[in-house]
């Protein structure tokens, strides 16, 4: 394994409401000296929720994405609530986005997404033995729920407006998942 660069300074060079970004100056073992930008890791992470029903169909969303300024179908998720453990706030973040608890959670993958440039991790999460229940959350809007079968997901993929990477990767270890179970 390679050795880590040495830190030598990390500083502020702009934060907003929801981003900070960060300038880390970093020494290579080869004497090398950088400086490299990052969006800082803030908070407790995220969770992505793969809700899966009893006939074995995934619930999917459709939300607003203002990065790519139009709505997308994607899967639940947010950010972890302080005193909130992983499996706690993707309970609620399902109940709040899709109107769904669920009695059955299981960790799938801590992932990130371009680590080159961002600390952030999402931890991917099954539930299942779902049942209805709503909670008020923060969205602006009530959003729509999808049904897809998890048998069908090569059709899904072909869906322009399924397009997140990171819910994309969380639906194919769902169904690997499900299948060595």
């Amino acid at each position: 394994m390679p050795v880590k660069p040495d830190i030598l300074k990390i500083r502020s060079a702009a934060e907003s409401r929801l981003f900070k970004v960060e300038e880390i100056d970093l020494r290579f073992s080869n004497g090398a000296e950088r400086t490299y930008e990052r969006l800082a890791n803030r908070g407790r992470g995220a969770v992505m929720i793969i809700p899966v029903t009893s006939d074995n169909e995934v619930l999917l969303i459709r939300e607003y994405a203002v990065g790519i300024e139009d709505y997308t179908l994607t899967l639940p998720k947010g950010l972890i609530d302080p005193g909130e453990t992983a499996h706690i706030a993707a309970d609620r973040e399902l109940k709040e986005e899709a109107g769904y608890g669920s009695n059955l959670l299981h960790t799938l993958k801590v992932m990130t997404s371009a680590p080159n440039y961002m600390g952030h991790k999402i931890t991917a999460i099954v539930a299942r033995d779902l049942y209805p229940c709503r909670l008020q959350g923060d969205e602006p809007e009530e959003m729509e729920v999808v049904s897809w079968p998890l048998d069908k997901l090569d059709q899904l993929l072909l869906d322009e407006d399924f397009n997140e990477a990171r819910a994309i990767a969380a639906l194919y270890m769902t169904r690997d998942f499900l299948q060595n179970e």
